[in-house]
């Protein structure tokens, strides 16, 4: 499994819950910029609507070895694969007030593309200072063990 792009913001502005793998519906150059490692999630979540999810936002470049086609859109909506008994579960979950499907990574599995969803919830300005303030004391400590294990 080889990850080609990942969500760094995700778990930085969402608190995320529940997780899901989907496929993704791609034209022949997009998948092959996707490979490349053209891609980017940034910005970008997922939604449901009329029995289909979708990825809203992922900016997909052109492959630059394609032929023109004219009217590509980088960052279209994009289908993604689900089981129907998924596709109702999320409706409903999303369906609460405050809840996102979000993005966390896009990986190739067994040769096809998949991207990996989570349920979250935004995270308010005081979880990420929290989330901050969590992190920088965990380099403190391990920039006191290493020292501490370098000395002896």
């Amino acid at each position: 499994m080889k990850i080609l792009a990942k969500n760094r913001r995700a778990f930085f502005d969402y608190e995320i819950g529940e997780k899901l793998e989907a496929g993704l519906v791609l034209s022949g150059q997009e998948v092959k910029a996707v490979k490349s490692g053209q891609v980017s999630l940034a910005g970008s979540y997922a939604r449901v609507h009329n029995g289909e999810a979708a990825l809203v936002n992922a900016t997909i470049k052109p492959y630059q070895y394609a032929s023109n086609l004219g009217n590509y859109e980088p960052t279209g909506s994009r289908r993604l694969l689900l089981h129907k008994h998924e596709l109702l579960k999320l409706s409903s979950r999303l369906n609460e007030k405050g809840l996102t499907l979000v993005p966390l990574e896009l990986y190739t599995k067994k040769g096809l593309i998949k991207v990996s969803l989570g349920v979250g919830r935004s995270k308010k300005r005081v979880d990420k200072r929290e989330t901050i303030k969590r992190r920088e004391l965990q380099k403190q400590i391990e920039r006191a063990t290493k020292k501490v294990v370098q000395k002896s």
